[in-house]
């Protein structure tokens, strides 16, 4: 009997039609287009507008893009797991917020909270219900409003962020394709580095907490930096030690989309090119939990059943990892 793995089988995206470039950036904080492009790769991103529209309304976009592409409907959703640092409220989760707005009657669903890790953290999640043979189809989307918690007068975070959603759906493999190893980490040291300071159990919200700015992204980019250049990249040639495979072997990296420099990094590590590297962090800078899954959307006509590609990440708290796949369609 053939293993089973589990295999996307489909994948959409959205970005909303708002366009925060680096000139507008320029008129709300003192930084420069060529600053930014040189030391991120950013040219411009998206940014959701519009009152009472959270990332739940952005992911209804991208799976009901899904679910056409697939040509199935909501009710054949078994589970649905939201990777998410923006949740639309503290509960219930985003994933029932989800389930209930596109009609997915018949699925559970939970966040996962991993920072920018939260997308591979979630198909790994995802690939064990499938593989157990309890579930058929497994819905994982990522996505952030990551302008709900950006302070626009900190110019060493309002350059990076913006908002995005994607989706992939895992189904049952029994070809050799799908999900094939993956190497996940983490390290609650780093969470001194990259946080929220306020909103949570520890430091509630008060008037105190408004007034100090203390609900958006802490950061401190150096220290971040280190860490993510040499985490990402490790992870990353690890799982292809471990599976065997050499550059040539390997389709395209995916990489999460937070710095031009780290992404760099990564596939010289790899010993792989530029031209197998998925990037688009110029257009969307990072979304966070968003940024493979667009990738993955964004390329998806390029890529080929029994591709070999690897995906890899890091965020805060630290979380860092890398996943294996061979491509199912």
């Amino acid at each position: 009997m053939s293993k089973i793995h589990a295999a996307i089988t489909a994948v959409q995206g959205y970005v909303p039609d708002y366009i925060l470039s680096n000139k507008e950036l320029e008129t709300i904080v003192d930084t420069t287009d060529e600053w930014i492009t040189s030391r991120t790769g950013i040219k411009e991103r998206r940014i959701l507008k519009g009152e009472g529209l959270g990332t739940s309304d952005m992911a209804v976009h991208a799976v009901n893009g899904l679910l056409k592409k697939r040509g199935i409907t909501a009710e054949e959703i078994d589970l649905i797991i939201f990777c998410t640092t923006t949740p639309d409220m503290p509960f219930p989760a985003t994933a029932n917020i989800l389930a209930d707005k596109i009609g997915a009657k018949n699925a559970w669903g939970f966040d996962l909270q991993a920072a920018c890790s939260g997308f591979i953290y979630g198909i790994s999640t995802a690939s064990q219900f499938i593989q157990s043979g309890k579930h058929q189809k497994v819905l994982v989307v990522g996505g952030d409003k990551m302008s709900s918690i950006i302070d626009y007068t900190d110019r060493t975070t309002c350059i990076i962020f913006g908002d995005g959603c994607g989706a992939v759906l895992l189904e049952p493999n029994d070809e050799g394709n799908g999900i094939i190893d993956s190497v996940l980490k983490s390290d609650g040291a780093g969470r001194q580095f990259l946080h929220q300071k306020a909103g949570g159990s520890v430091k509630p919200a008060s008037h105190e907490t408004i007034d100090q700015r203390e609900h958006f992204v802490y950061q401190e980019g150096k220290a971040v930096f280190k860490f993510a250049v040499t985490n990402m990249a490790d992870v990353a040639a690890e799982i292809m030690e471990r599976n065997q495979l050499n550059a040539e072997d390997v389709k395209w990296l995916v990489p999460h989309q937070a710095n031009k420099r780290i992404i760099d990094a990564t596939a010289s590590r790899m010993g792989i090119g530029a031209e197998k590297v998925m990037i688009n962090i110029e257009r969307y800078g990072n979304t966070t939990n968003g940024t493979i899954p667009l990738c993955l959307w964004e390329w998806e006509d390029k890529l080929k059943k029994g591709d070999n590609i690897i995906l890899a990440a890091f965020g805060g708290g630290f979380t860092w990892g890398s996943v294996y796949i061979k491509w199912a369609y």
